[in-house]
C-alpha cells in the first residue's frame, strides 16, 4: 500500500483571506517575524500496490476533483 500526498495552494496572485487572518493573529499573539501565510488544503490518498494509480491519474484526480485549477495549484509526491 501507497501513499500518495496532494498539496493544493491558491495561486500566488489569487487573494487568501484565511492566510490574512492568521498572519494578522500572529503578531497579537506574540509571534514576530512572519511576513506571510498562505493556507491550502492537503490530500493523502491510500491506494493497493495491487490496483496503484499511476502519478499521471493522480494528477487528474488533483486537477478535476481536488483542486479548482483556475484558483489553485497543486503538487503530488509518494510518501515513504
Amino acid at each position: 500500500m501507497a501513499r500518495i500526498i496532494v498539496d493544493v495552494m491558491p495561486k500566488p496572485e489569487i487573494l487568501d483571506p484565511q492566510g490574512k487572518a492568521v498572519h494578522g493573529a500572529l503578531p497579537r499573539l506574540g509571534f514576530e517575524g512572519v511576513t506571510d501565510v498562505r493556507q491550502g488544503k492537503r490530500f493523502e490518498l491510500e491506494v493497493d500496490a495491487a490496483d496503484e494509480p499511476t502519478l499521471a491519474e493522480i494528477e487528474k484526480i488533483a486537477g478535476t476533483l481536488l483542486s479548482n485549477p483556475v484558483i489553485e495549484d497543486f503538487t503530488v509526491r509518494v510518501e515513504g
